[in-house]
């Protein structure tokens, strides 16, 4: 069965086990993944995961309390899965059931068909315990051989950046992947309430092929999610909130990225897109040079004034060379700086910050000159 002709119901749903793992990353938070387990579907595998969440089964067999608190991700494959639930061993070759050590596949119903399912891991046929895995992309060469239990309800984007964490050549982590805290959840409460809120109502995945409130067929659809998560962005600037406002304008950059138009097919929106995207890398250079972020800063001002895909004008030019030339100039590459700054200026004449920021390299580079001077007649001398 593909995950998409499972009953969906009102009532059947509302009857699903509904569990949350709370996830660190280098023992940094990471924030909260919440599932849905299909008790309609495999009961006893999603029992089994449900009371490994709350641990109210104790003490297994092997000495090991029954619970996924304090279980590491242990195994990573990008375009693939990220894998969990060994925490009598924690590297892949442990782990126990509800039911004693090992128990029997209970059906192979529903097929690997997309990302984000959560699915037994097992060394063969009948051999499920507490090793778990959740899919990032399609897996259809899994169907038959591993059981799907449950989705993902919310976290899609703690799930990517678990995918995306630096691992070692035996896929593991090199930072710590943690299951801080795990439980049930009510499966009666609405589950947009669960879903932790940065303070912007943001409602689109961090990884736009992840999101499920956009029309991927519509690209009037996609811009609107686009123009929102950018102005969600300057509306954090305006408040004071930077670290807020770069993660915004970065995450309306990967959506143009993921869905950029055809220019020929659609030229209109092709046209929107790439204003957009230069408006982007500006907000970035000037965010990043506010947070000390300076290779950010000088790498996203390079791509506005490399940028080839719309016309530039000479102010925008002149924004990108004055942040380009502060990050350097912050970078002690004052030469670097003073080049910008000179470019800027004859872009836009008489600029007070500018010339303001020009004077202060020029001087900058006077006075490295004359300590290295001091310095070498303090040597000879």
């Amino acid at each position: 069965m593909d995950i998409k002709d499972l009953i969906t119901e009102q009532e059947t749903v509302k009857k699903r086990s509904r569990v949350f793992l709370n996830i660190s990353i280098g023992d940094q938070p990471a924030g909260r993944v919440i599932f849905e387990l299909f008790d309609d579907v495999v009961p006893k595998t999603a029992e089994n995961f449900r009371a490994l969440c709350t641990g109210e089964k104790g003490t297994g067999k092997l000495g090991k309390p029954l619970n996924l608190k304090g279980c590491s991700f242990h195994r990573v494959i990008k375009n693939f899965m990220i894998q969990g639930g060994d925490f009598t061993a924690g590297n892949g070759t442990g782990g126990e059931s509800i039911y004693g050590e090992k128990f029997p596949d209970e059906n192979f119903t529903i097929k690997h068909s997309e990302p984000f399912l959560l699915s037994m891991a097992n060394a063969g046929p009948n051999t499920n315990g507490s090793q778990f895995f959740i899919t990032t992309v399609s897996t259809p060469h899994l169907d038959s051989k591993h059981v799907v239990f449950g989705k993902i309800l919310a976290g899609k984007s703690i799930i990517r950046q678990v995918e995306h964490t630096e691992i070692n050549s035996s896929d593991k982590p090199t930072k710590a992947v943690i299951i801080t805290e795990c439980g049930e959840l009510d499966s009666k409460v609405d589950i947009k309430s669960l879903i932790p809120d940065d303070g912007t109502g943001d409602i689109y995945e961090d990884f736009p092929g992840d999101d499920e409130n956009i029309n991927k067929n519509s690209t009037a659809s996609i811009f609107e999610a686009i123009k929102t998560i950018k102005d969600l962005g300057t509306s954090s600037l305006k408040k004071g909130n930077k670290p807020l406002a770069l993660e915004k304008y970065r995450k309306s950059l990967r959506y143009i990225h993921e869905f950029l138009p055809d220019p020929e097919d659609e030229a209109d929106y092709y046209r929107e897109f790439v204003k957009t995207k230069l408006a982007l890398y500006l907000n970035i250079s000037l965010v990043s040079l506010h947070l000390n972020l300076l290779d950010d800063a000088v790498k996203s001002a390079t791509n506005a004034l490399d940028f080839n895909e719309c016309p530039v004008t000479d102010q925008e030019k002149a924004k990108a060379l004055y942040r380009r030339g502060s990050a350097y100039s912050k970078k002690k590459a004052q030469d670097l700086a003073i080049i910008d700054f000179e470019q800027a200026l004859i872009l836009v004449p008489g600029d007070k910050a500018i010339i303001a920021e020009l004077e202060n390299a020029k001087k900058r580079v006077e006075l490295k000159k004359k300590h290295e001077k001091a310095a070498y007649s303090k040597f000879f001398s």
